[in-house]
Order: structure tokens, then sequence, then C-alpha cells
């Protein structure tokens, strides 16, 4: 949520910075709303200052034992003026409030103006694509003759975009979580954390997913309650509510968990294979920064992210987002994108966003400067660290061998019990 201050001083700058995302916000009738939410907060101040005054005049004129009905009937009408007022003044301030959940964040300077992902800005490269002396096959087909990937008995359990990951497939979605998870917590000072699957619909607020993305969520029958399109959710809402001292800034979280999203909108893209999943598993990071040192923290995030892809020896390279291309919450974007052969493209499997106090505003997480004064907004990030799914698909296809077998990275060899390969079938 924007600063409303921000929007009443200097309406023509938000949108001015709304239109470089190609928004289609009226700013203007935001500027219309709060005055009127103005002029009927001082009408209905003036006419409560008048009934206080009105009933002091009654009690006075009671005791003395004069007639007060003149001034009981006056105060009637004013009653009834204040009650249409209150009426008047609280629809005018959710509708208000409703427009404000709709507005996205507002760009940094640094972001690169465009319309969409082809105006994305490449920040830079690791790796070179390997030269394949046959024709490298893409995930789906690698992990069904490898007897790994079940897209059939996924689609007979839940539908299409499910899979069952079977023997070696199964057992390398859980080495590449851990794989993660050592990394992020052991070397980049992130404290894990275990989280529920399914939130409140304050929670899913707090985010920036409701009110806009309802339609992307899957929703509990009969409760209040939505699964998780990832732990940016949890772990941004761990504190909401709340206010921390300076001291303890910055906070740096990570989770494991199951993700679900519905896809609406993706019919026809990526239906075969693991890219584009109802379910799949990520291990997400969230940092909590001071608003001066958050940008230091985007760029923190952004590289223990890459650490992992350089460990895994896969060719990657590093996207700026451009303005249209962003998300609803972010303030900045870096996209990390895998080199796939089968697919003979680069494909995203990580982004890192500052979201700065854009979501810090909406679920009230604040924090007390150390030389004292009025509580702050925190500024919250997050970013992939990694998606299970995706990076299993890039050690797939990278790890590929003619004979049909696949290499495994030296790093997660550990985590497989010391197996080099899996062998063809």
């Amino acid at each position: 949520m924007l600063d409303l201050k921000i929007l009443q001083r200097e309406p023509e700058k938000v949108a001015a910075a709304l239109a470089r995302r190609g928004s289609a916000i009226d700013v203007a009738r935001f500027s219309d709303m709060d005055a009127r939410r103005k002029a009927l907060l001082t009408e209905v101040e003036q006419l409560k200052g008048e009934r206080n005054s009105v009933s002091a005049e009654v009690g006075k004129r009671k005791r003395s034992g004069e007639d007060a009905t003149p001034l009981i009937e006056r105060m009637g009408a004013v009653n009834a003026r204040i009650k249409e007022l209150d009426d008047a003044l609280e629809n005018v301030q959710s509708v208000l409030k409703d427009w404000m959940l709709s507005v996205p964040n507002i760009p940094h300077a640094s972001v690169p103006d465009g319309r969409d992902e082809n105006d994305n800005v490449e920040l830079h490269r690791f790796g070179k694509p390997k030269d394949f002396s046959f024709t490298p096959k893409e995930h789906w087909e690698l992990g069904e003759q490898l007897k790994g990937l079940d897209f059939d008995r996924g689609a007979k359990l839940a539908g299409s975009r499910f899979v069952v990951y079977w023997r070696w497939a199964a057992r390398m979605e859980r080495a590449l979580a851990n794989f993660f998870l050592d990394v992020q917590t052991r070397e980049h000072g992130y404290t894990e954390v275990s989280t529920p699957l399914m939130v409140n619909r304050e929670s899913m607020t707090g985010t920036g997913q409701l009110p806009k993305f309802e339609e992307d969520l899957f929703k509990i029958e009969n409760w209040d309650y939505y699964l998780i399109p990832t732990a940016e959710v949890t772990l941004t809402n761990l504190h909401a509510g709340e206010v921390m001292e300076e001291s303890a800034l910055p906070l740096a979280y990570t989770a494991q968990t199951p993700c679900f999203r519905s896809e609406a909108g993706s019919y026809g893209k990526d239906t075969r294979g693991l890219i584009r999943m109802h379910q799949f598993t990520k291990v997400e990071m969230v940092r909590y920064a001071h608003p001066d040192r958050s940008y230091e923290a985007l760029e923190m995030m952004r590289e223990h992210a890459e650490d992992l892809l350089q460990r895994l020896e896969l060719p990657y390279r590093v996207i700026t987002l451009c303005t249209g291309d962003m998300g609803f919450a972010s303030a900045k974007t870096y996209d990390l994108e895998v080199w796939l052969p089968g697919q003979q493209k680069y494909r995203e499997v990580s982004s890192c966003s500052n979201c700065e106090d854009f979501q810090a505003r909406r679920a009230n997480i604040r924090f007390r400067p150390n030389g004292g004064g009025k509580p702050e907004f925190v500024h919250t990030l997050n970013g992939s660290g990694l998606p299970v799914g995706r990076t299993l698909v890039a050690v797939m296809e990278n790890g590929q061998q003619e004979d049909g077998g696949i290499a495994i990275p030296k790093v997660l060899q550990p985590y497989m019990d010391g197996l080099e390969r899996i062998e063809p079938v």
C-alpha cells in the first residue's frame, strides 16, 4: 500500500510513477474521494462539537428548571444528520481503502522503463550453455524414460498440472530442498522457519495477493482460508501488526513449503512438464530491512540465489525487470533465468524483489528507531532460493548424457548418498 500522505501531497508524482508501469489507476479519482472524505469528516466533527455544546446546555436548563424542549428537538435533528454523515463517511472510507489496496507499488528510479518482458535488461551471465553432441531432450521426456516423472498418475490423482515423483526424482527433489536450506541457513544467515500452508484473508492482503489476485489462489471451501502460493506470504506476515526494535534489523527467514497456484490466465502455456504446476515445492527467502539499507539487502539476496545456481554449475543470466513486467508489490525485481538445453532458452528460476514499505504498510510492520521517535515501516524483500521443481528441470536437462542417463552435480551427490548419475533404463 502506498503512503497516503504522498498521494495527498503529490498526486501528480504518483500518477507519473504509476504511468511508468502502464497502470490504469486513476489518481484523480483518489483526490476526489479524499476531498469528499475530508468534507464529510469536517462537517461531522463540527456537528459533534455542536451536539456536545447543546447537551451541556440542555443539562444546564434542566437543572435550573427551564424548558429544554427546543434544544432537545434540535439535538434530535443533529443526531440524525450525524448518523447520516457517519454512514456516508464509512462508505467513502471503505471505497478509498479498496482503491488503495488496488494500487501497485511505485517502481524504483533505477528500474528500466518498458511495456513487457521484451524490455527487460540483462545484467550479467554465468556459465556457457553446453554444446551437446546429440539433440538434447526436454525434461519431461527424460523423466518419463527414466521412470522418475509420472504425469499420467499425477493427472489421475488430481488433474492436469500435477505430477508424481518416483525413485531418483523423488530423492532428487528432497536432495535439492535440503541443499538449498543448508546453504541458506549455514552460510547465508537465514533462520529456518516452518509455517502453516493455509493462511487467512488478512495475511494474503498483507503481502498483496488480495484483493487483486484472488483468482490466482486456491480458497478452502466454507473457510476464509487460502492455500499459500509461496512462503513469502507466511514469512512476511510473521511480524504483522508488530513494532520491533531497530536493533533487531535485519531479519532473514527461509522456509521450504509446497506452493499452490491456480495459474489463472496461463491456458495453453507450459502444458507439459514441471515449469507451471498447480503444486510445487520451493525454498523461499524473506528479509526485513532498514529503509536505508534495503537495496543493499536486495543485492545480497540476488547473490544468495545466484550462489546456489553456481554451485550446481547451471548456466544462467540475471535480468532487471522493466516497469511493465514487475510484480504488483515490487519496487524493483531481479529475475534469474536458467538455461534449459531441451527448450533452447533461458527460463525464470528465481525472482528477488524489494517491496520497500508497500507490504509493511498493508501488514503494519514497523520498527522503533534507536534514537527514539515515531515508529517507521520496515522494508520487506522476498526471493526464491530456489524452486525445487524448476531447478530439477535444469539439473536434468543440463546433465543429460547421450546414453540417456543424467549426471548429478557434484554438490548434490552427498545428498544422494554419493550417487554420481542416474543410469538409463
